[in-house]
Formats: structure tokens, sequence, C-alpha cells
């Protein structure tokens, strides 16, 4: 099923957004790993930390995009049961606008 709600669109452009920074960041710090000094010992603490807590938040922003898509499919569940002929009309008229369309190439 897919959404064309622009919210959903961009949670899950930020989410693939939020993998590749955390990906790079740890390639960095593997880069790193050989550097020696006060600074880079603290940098790579600190971006270490960050890492963690993007990862932590990633997750938990991966969950109620979970949880809110389960939602959605069970309320259009609920509404196909209690109203079939008005869901199999409407399923019939977006076949025949898409099938008009597909006509017309």
């Amino acid at each position: 099923m897919t959404d064309d709600n622009p919210n959903v669109v961009t949670r899950d452009k930020l989410i693939d957004d939020m993998r590749t920074v955390i990906a790079d960041a740890e390639e960095l710090l593997r880069a790193t790993a050989s550097e020696a000094g006060d600074k880079i010992t603290v940098a790579r603490e600190r971006i270490q930390d960050s890492l963690y807590r993007a990862k932590v938040k990633l997750a938990e922003t991966e969950g109620a995009l979970l949880d809110s898509t389960r939602q959605a499919a069970r309320l259009a569940d609920d509404y196909v049961h209690d109203n079939p002929w008005r869901a199999v009309g409407i399923a019939a008229g977006i076949g025949l606008l898409v099938g008009m369309l597909i006509g017309r190439r």
C-alpha cells in the first residue's frame, strides 16, 4: 500500500537521511581510529555519544511510524467491514478512472 501523504514521504525521507548520516559518521570514526591526541579523543567521544542518541531517536521514530501505519490499516479494515458496498463502489470508481487514464495513452 502506497501512501501519497506528503508528511509520510517526508518522514520516510528523514529516516533514510538519518541512516545515511549515522553510517557516514560511523565510517568517519573508523577512519580516524588510529589518530591520537586529546582533541581527537574528545571529539570522537562526543560523536559516539551523539550517534548513540541519534540511533535511539531513529528507532523511536520508526516505531511511531509503524504504529501509525498499523492504526491506519486497522481503521481502513474497520471501514470496509462496516461499509462493504460503499468500499466496493469506491474501488470500482477508482478502477474505472485508472482504466480511462491508461486507455488514453
